[in-house]
């Protein structure tokens, strides 16, 4: 049997956290859980687009529970500010899902100094879930998702003397290390949430080849390289189709 977002249980009351939650995945997935009741967050960086976003979601769920935060996960500052907000308008969270991220794109730094495939998708999110952590663990049975991918196979460990790949970076090999990192914060998180005994679950997924903007955003950062192309023709052909 097929499982969809029909046989998602009765959320409401519960409040989500959806980074990204603007455009593909994140779109579908604050799309999904506010069609089952939650108050969803939704933090995004650009605004034009979360604000589109909103209008879409309502045109399938008039009565839809949403919220709009400023999140850019390439500024640590940025991170900051939008946990900021999100603790001071909730004292309860009961879903955070790392969804926001990058893939495949030419070398560059965040405002931070960081490699910025590594800086997006890991260091920002794991900036972003600890200090979400006292509203976390404030929930009943909170659940910390963290989207990571089969591409954390191609990923080595982080080379702590260079983290940020200076000297020897490659569009995918950065993509796979942030990818990797993912993998072992979300594995790693739950041990910590276990051992202590407290009342949440960090949960790591992959969501499958989706026919996002994620792709076509590869393809257009790096000029077409022909991995990018061949991705986005495999998306594009096979992949779960995303409205966004």
């Amino acid at each position: 049997m097929s499982w969809t977002v029909a046989d998602i249980p009765d959320q409401d009351g519960r409040t989500a956290v959806v980074t990204g939650g603007n455009g593909g995945l994140g779109l579908e997935t604050a799309r999904a859980l506010a069609g089952a009741g939650a108050h969803v967050v939704m933090a995004a960086r650009n605004q034009e687009k979360a604000a589109a976003a909103v209008e879409d979601i309502r045109g399938d769920h008039p009565e839809a529970s949403l919220e709009v935060v400023e999140l850019d996960l390439s500024s640590q500052a940025s991170v900051r500010e939008a946990a900021a907000k999100i603790i001071a308008a909730h004292d309860r969270i009961d879903i955070l899902v790392n969804n926001a991220g990058v893939m495949g794109i030419p070398e560059r730094k965040t405002v931070d100094g960081f490699e910025m495939q590594f800086g997006v998708d890991h260091l920002g999110h794991w900036t972003l879930t600890a200090l979400l952590m006292p509203a976390l663990l404030s929930a009943d049975a909170a659940r910390i998702v963290t989207v990571t991918s089969t591409a954390h196979h191609m990923g080595r460990a982080v080379d702590p003397s260079n983290p940020h790949l200076e000297g020897r970076y490659g569009p995918w090999r950065a993509y796979g290390q942030a990818k990797l990192a993912n993998f072992h914060f979300g594995l790693g998180l739950h041990r910590v949430l276990r051992d202590a005994g407290a009342p949440a679950a960090s949960l790591i997924a992959h969501p499958g080849l989706s026919n996002t903007e994620l792709q076509a955003v590869s393809v257009d950062e790096t000029g077409g390289g022909m991995s990018q192309r061949f991705f986005l023709v495999l998306a594009r052909r096979t992949g779960t189709v995303s409205r966004a």
